[in-house]
C-alpha cells in the first residue's frame, strides 16, 4: 500500500487554504497551549488524535498545526496511515505557528 504524502505549507498558504470549503485546521498542541495562544481551528491534542478521528472525517482537507511543526508532522503521518483518510488532502504547517505569535 502506497501512502499518500502530506504537503508542507507556510503560514500565508494556511491563511488561503483554510478558506476553502470542507477544510479544518487541526491544532495538535495540548489544551493549555491552545488556550494561551491559537490561530483558530479544532484543538485535538496529539495523544487524542486517533480517539477523536471521527471529528475529522467530515472534512476533505485537514491542515495540521502545532508550535514548531514537530507534533503536527507526527499527526499528519499518523492520519495518513488511517484508511479513513486516504482520500483526504492533508497539509502540515512547516515550522509551526511560532512565527504567528511574533
Amino acid at each position: 500500500m502506497t501512502m499518500q504524502p502530506y504537503t508542507d505549507i507556510s503560514l500565508p498558504e494556511l491563511d488561503t487554504l483554510r478558506r476553502q470549503p470542507n477544510t479544518a485546521v487541526v491544532d495538535v498542541r495540548d489544551e493549555w497551549e491552545f488556550d494561551e495562544f491559537n490561530i483558530g481551528g479544532l484543538n485535538i491534542p496529539l495523544p487524542d488524535i486517533r480517539a477523536r478521528k471521527a471529528e475529522l472525517l467530515p472534512y476533505d482537507t485537514l491542515i495540521v498545526i502545532c508550535t514548531n511543526g514537530v507534533r503536527s508532522r507526527v499527526a499528519a503521518k499518523d492520519l495518513l496511515r488511517q484508511p479513513e483518510f486516504q482520500s483526504t488532502s492533508i497539509y502540515h504547517l512547516h515550522g509551526g505557528i511560532i512565527e504567528a505569535e511574533d
